[in-house]
């Protein structure tokens, strides 16, 4: 069974640091494009970053750019999310996703598989 879990989530001040992770069973996360999202309550699921398959190739969001950073581990079969100086606005449920023939990193109907979701939230 193809399967993607996000950890990592939970509570944190502003300014403050999470790393998630999104770990993959049933498939070599090496062999895809991963992408994390994030949807806040009432918006629309947004794309945060992307890792192409052999992870020389990042993308982010212009929200993000310089305080978040997307990095795999093929021996841990696991793609992270590192976020530093986390603002409010960043507080939202954080998806990964996997996608074998990306074409738009940030189009959500790129991707094949999804986990099921981890909740950050910010505030002091």
């Amino acid at each position: 069974q193809l399967q993607l879990v996000e950890s990592g989530g939970g509570l944190v001040q502003p300014g403050g640091s999470l790393r998630l992770s999104c770990a993959a069973s049933g498939f070599r996360l090496d062999m895809y494009a991963i992408g994390w999202f994030r949807q806040a309550p009432g918006k629309e699921r947004e794309g945060v970053s992307c890792i192409n398959s052999s992870g020389a190739t990042t993308y982010y969001a212009d929200s993000v750019k310089g305080r978040f950073t997307i990095s795999r581990d093929s021996a841990k079969n696991t793609v992270y999310l590192q976020m530093n100086s986390l603002k409010p606005e960043d507080a939202a449920v954080y998806y990964c996703a996997a996608s074998r023939h990306l074409v738009f990193w940030r189009r959500v109907s790129d991707y094949d598989y999804w986990g099921q979701g981890t909740q950050v939230t910010v505030s002091s």
